[in-house]
C-alpha cells in the first residue's frame, strides 16, 4: 500500500507498519501469527492542502477488495484485513461517506465489510518491510501479478 501513495504531490511520508492491536512493539512475526490484533496498515502523512483527505480516500479504495473480510487476495487471515483508521471526527464523517458511496455505486456485487475505526497506536514495521516496492522491485511486481490484485484492481476499476 506504500506505492499508490507515496507518488502523489502533498503525500510527505507513508510508513508500513501495524496498528488496531493490543500488543505493545509488535513484530511482523507477533503480528502474522494473529494473537496481537493487529493489521498491516500504512500510516500517511500529507499537506491536506495539496492532496485533501478525500482524494486520500478515494486511492485507498482503489487499492483493495472492499467486500473481502478473510484479507486480501493471496494474504489470508485478520492481519492483512483492510480498515480506515481515522484520526478525528470530520475524517470518520469522510470515511463513512465514502464507503457510502462505494456501496450505491453498483461497482461491487457483495457488501463493503472494511471497517471505519477509530485509530490506536501505530507501529512502524522493520526496516525491510518500509519501500519495499523500491528495494525489490521485480519481487514486488510478481507479487502483485502473481497474487491476483493487478488483474481485480483493473478490472474494478478498468484501468
Amino acid at each position: 500500500m506504500v506505492k499508490p501513495f507515496d507518488q502523489w504531490p502533498g503525500v510527505k511520508s507513508v510508513v508500513s507498519g501495524y496498528t488496531g492491536g493490543e500488543t505493545k512493539n509488535p513484530t511482523y512475526e507477533e503480528v502474522c501469527s494473529e494473537r496481537t490484533g493487529h493489521v498491516e496498515a500504512v500510516q500517511i502523512v500529507f499537506d491536506p492542502v495539496e492532496f485533501p483527505y478525500e482524494r486520500l480516500l478515494e486511492v485507498f479504495w482503489q487499492q483493495i477488495d472492499p467486500t473481502d473480510e478473510g484479507g486480501q487476495f493471496c494474504d489470508r487471515g485478520s492481519s492483512y484485513r483492510t480498515a480506515i483508521f481515522y484520526h478525528n471526527e470530520e475524517q470518520r464523517e469522510l470515511a463513512e461517506a465514502s464507503k457510502q458511496r462505494l456501496a450505491e455505486s453498483g461497482r461491487f456485487s457483495r457488501p463493503i465489510v472494511t471497517p471505519i475505526l477509530p485509530a490506536k497506536e501505530f507501529y512502524p514495521a522493520e526496516e525491510y518491510h518500509q519501500d519495499f516496492y523500491k528495494k525489490s522491485p521485480q519481487h514486488y511486481r510478481m507479487y502483485r501479478a502473481g497474487s491476483g490484485r493487478d488483474q481485480f484492481l483493473n478490472i474494478t476499476w478498468e484501468k
